[in-house]
């Protein structure tokens, strides 16, 4: 899923040039990603089971907002921020389709289309605005505003979809994680051998990493006789929350994740 770089056609377009406030897209992106959806299902349990739901809406809620004002306060990319803007948007993207189900007593089935038809209202809107949904193109904070609305949606789209296919339909957990294991390849597949466009199938994935990471962090964590391993959200949310850290300090480290520079107000081409 590549995006080509203009490059200026002289030294006075090189003060035209600006940098995405988001990643290039690497392997350890996805790897990161999908870390981050379990993380956030199984802390958004934990906290479910241990305080006050009430509270930990709040909690959630509130660790999302400093997260987001971190991450538009700063005027780079930065792997940290960025980062955990994404954990804190997986926990409260979670808790928001919790709600829905529980509280409201909202079918998964019907969550699932609700978020759906946010999610394309979401990109028609930057479409139409922007011109473009290429995440190489977050250089403003307009379109950052729209970025962090869809991967927000994104995640509660995911977990509502992931929770009725294991809850709903009765596939289980480690089932619907192997069956969004497949999913997530169909992407990749259709760009690379179909010429699928590189945005859509780059969001496409983004979708389906929710639901994939869910449904393994839930079968690590649930009991046995709901058919899981029985190793406890709080653990299993150590344990992720371990490995984003390393893999976020590898990111930071090297570098590999930098974006690249783009003409500033100028859509790239998609191939």
């Amino acid at each position: 899923m590549t995006i080509s770089q203009r490059r200026p056609a002289s030294a006075a377009a090189v003060t035209q040039l600006v940098r995405s406030k988001v990643p290039e897209v690497t392997l350890l992106f996805w790897v990161i990603k999908v870390l981050t959806t379990g993380m956030g299902e199984t802390a958004s349990d934990f906290l479910a089971h241990h305080v006050d739901p009430v509270a930990a809406v709040g909690l959630g809620g509130a660790g999302l907002l400093v997260a987001l004002v971190v991450q538009f306060a700063v005027r780079r990319y930065l792997a940290w921020a960025y980062w955990l803007a994404v954990v804190m948007v997986s926990v409260f993207g979670t808790m928001a389709a919790d709600v829905l189900h529980v509280a409201l007593g909202v079918p998964y089935a019907v969550s699932t289309v609700m978020f759906s038809v946010a999610l394309a209202a979401v990109f028609a809107l930057w479409y139409r605005v922007e011109r473009t949904l290429s995440i190489h193109a977050i250089t403003t904070p307009r379109r950052e505003l729209f970025y962090w609305a869809t991967v927000l949606i994104t995640f509660a789209l995911g977990t509502a979809a992931g929770d009725l296919t294991a809850t709903s339909m009765r596939w289980g957990y480690l089932v619907s994680g192997l069956v969004f294991a497949v999913a997530i390849g169909v992407p990749a597949l259709g760009h690379r051998w179909l010429g699928w466009n590189a945005v859509a199938a780059f969001w496409g994935a983004y979708v389906i990493t929710r639901p994939l990471g869910a449904s393994f962090a839930d079968w690590m964590g649930v009991s046995v006789h709901r058919g899981g391993l029985g190793w406890g959200t709080g653990p299993v949310t150590l344990g992720w929350a371990a490995a984003i850290v390393v893999l976020i300090a590898v990111l930071a480290a090297s570098g590999i994740d930098r974006p690249q520079v783009e003409a500033a107000n100028q859509p790239p081409s998609l191939h």
